[in-house]
């Protein structure tokens, strides 16, 4: 066991006018399973990049630990080479018999370490680069969403090893992970880092009450303030009425006063003055200690949808609908049969490979005349989708987010004023606005791709995956305005407490 101490940590990225952290300070234990949860755009990979030393920064990080990351850095002349072979490269010094008894513990076969490494699934290669990643002694791991593109039995694997495991940090957005998988929390909140013991639902209930408690108190010294306000409005009107009647009267309206009852209302005026001071200064302590209340609260703004209502009942059918790409020799899926009405909220279940993206491909195709014509894929059966439809779809990949927000949408006819409008309430910062989309992290492009998505209106929302790298706040935004608009949408997703809470009916591939 060792400690990390991390004192008035500073640093901003080369360029950038504002700063990731600024004198933060805190220090956690390596014998933790730590979850580490906060906003995209946070900081919370460029922390983990920070401990393994890739970047200069002011302050200090004092610690005996050995850091080791996931995931491991894969060029594509590796993707040729097997996994046995990469091994050391990702680990130097990495015993490969330590390696063999961790692959039982995540459901794989050690023969796949012989494989090419591209001809393996994308939770494959996860697997094994967490088995790798577990056979060193005394590291502290650094793991980067580990569950992200994994389906529903691999992410349940995934799980329950890491449950197994400790002395690691774990960036994941993942309710239903968090829970399962860690002993405290590393949270970034909006104006302070804290530390706590339990996992994501605990902090989750304790922050709920100090929001309450913040919001009560916030709520008393604003009415105080009011009260104060409103004394020193009175007795200051006050003392400017007696300071203006010092000079000038008229004795036959005033039969009870002379010259010499000046210097008494001089006295009481100036007794008056000090009493507006008075006040004054205590509206400003109130002030000071309301400042900062409600800093660390995440309102989370209710986001706004304007579904078309299609002119029938069913929008999309399928029957006995197989599809096969014409180099394969098998069908990547068979004999499928659904429907999609107004209102369903349908979600694509399956294994990843069984065919999901290409069920989502399949209907677009068939919603658009010119993509009919130029098809690199066979089929059978029925798949009735009206050219009439109109659809908004989110690519679960972000590759193609370049350049400004600005010239982007001039290119796609979009409200640039609107889309920033919803990207704030997105939780994005106006700094990001003048940074190209390159520089922007994974879940900022995801908030991107999904505004753009609720920027138009559509009979049917098609969304592959969009919660990868989405933070915890803006999942349950997305879930509220789900179940307020009720909007008629095809997903693939793979977080369960999303599922739960949205899908009305499930295509099982």
């Amino acid at each position: 066991m060792s400690l990390i101490n991390v004192n008035n940590l500073t640093f901003a990225y080369e360029g950038s006018f504002d700063n990731i952290f600024e004198n933060t300070s805190f220090m956690i234990d390596t014998n933790w399973k730590l979850g580490f949860i906060g906003r995209n755009g946070k900081g919370k990979t460029t922390f983990l990049n920070l401990l393994m030393g890739k970047y200069e920064y002011k302050g200090t990080i004092s610690t005996t630990a050995v850091f080791d990351y996931f995931p491991y850095v894969t060029s594509p002349g590796d993707m040729t080479k097997n996994a046995y072979g990469l091994m050391e490269n990702w680990k130097p010094g990495v015993e490969d018999w330590k390696v063999m008894c961790e692959l039982p513990k995540l459901a794989l076969d050690a023969e796949l370490l012989y494989r090419p490494f591209n001809t393996l699934s994308f939770g494959e290669r996860t697997k094994i680069m967490l088995a790798v990643l577990f056979s060193g002694e005394n590291d502290f791991l650094l793991i980067d969403e580990p569950t992200n593109h994994l389906d529903k039995e691999a992410r349940e694997i995934v799980k329950n090893y890491l449950k197994t495991k400790k002395g690691f940090m774990l960036v994941s957005h993942d309710r239903d992970v968090l829970d399962a998988c860690i002993d405290h929390v590393l949270v970034l909140n909006r104006a302070s880092i804290e530390v706590q013991t339990g996992n994501f639902s605990s902090w989750w209930e304790n922050k709920e009450k100090a929001d309450i408690n913040a919001r009560a108190e916030n709520e008393k010294h604003l009415k105080e303030i009011g009260k104060l306000e409103a004394a020193a409005d009175r007795a200051g009107r006050w003392a400017e009425k007696s300071e203006n009647s010092k000079i000038g009267f008229d004795p036959s309206k005033e039969h009870d006063r002379s010259i010499s009852t000046r210097s008494f209302i001089g006295a009481k005026t100036k007794k008056m003055q000090k009493r507006v001071k008075a006040y004054e200064g205590r509206i400003n302590r109130e002030i000071e200690e309301k400042e900062g209340l409600l800093n660390d609260i995440e309102e989370v703004t209710d986001l706004k949808l304007k579904p078309l209502k299609y002119h029938k009942e069913r929008l999309i059918h399928g029957r006995d609908y197989s599809l096969k790409y014409k180099d394969a020799d098998t069908d990547v899926f068979h004999g499928l049969t659904f429907e999609i009405n107004c209102g369903d909220r349908v979600l694509i279940d399956g294994e990843n490979g069984s065919g999901k993206s290409s069920l989502i491909k399949a209907i677009l195709d068939m919603n658009c005349k010119a993509a009919k014509e130029t098809l690199h894929y066979e089929w059978e059966g029925t798949l009735e989708v009206p050219e009439n439809l109109i659809i908004s779809y989110i690519n679960q990949d972000t590759s193609h987010l370049k350049g400004f927000l600005k010239d982007y949408c001039e290119l796609k006819g979009l409200d640039y004023t609107l889309l920033l409008s919803l990207l704030r309430q997105l939780d994005f910062e106006r700094v990001q606005f003048t940074k190209p989309m390159e520089q922007y992290s994974e879940g900022q492009k995801k908030k991107v791709l999904i505004a753009l998505s609720l920027l138009t209106p559509a009979h049917l929302y098609i969304w592959d995956e969009p919660l990868n790298y989405i933070d915890v706040f803006t999942r349950m935004q997305i879930e509220k305005l789900i179940e307020t608009y009720e909007p008629t949408m095809l997903l693939v997703e793979h977080d369960v407490r999303f599922k739960e809470k949205i899908a009305t009916k499930t295509i099982s591939i």
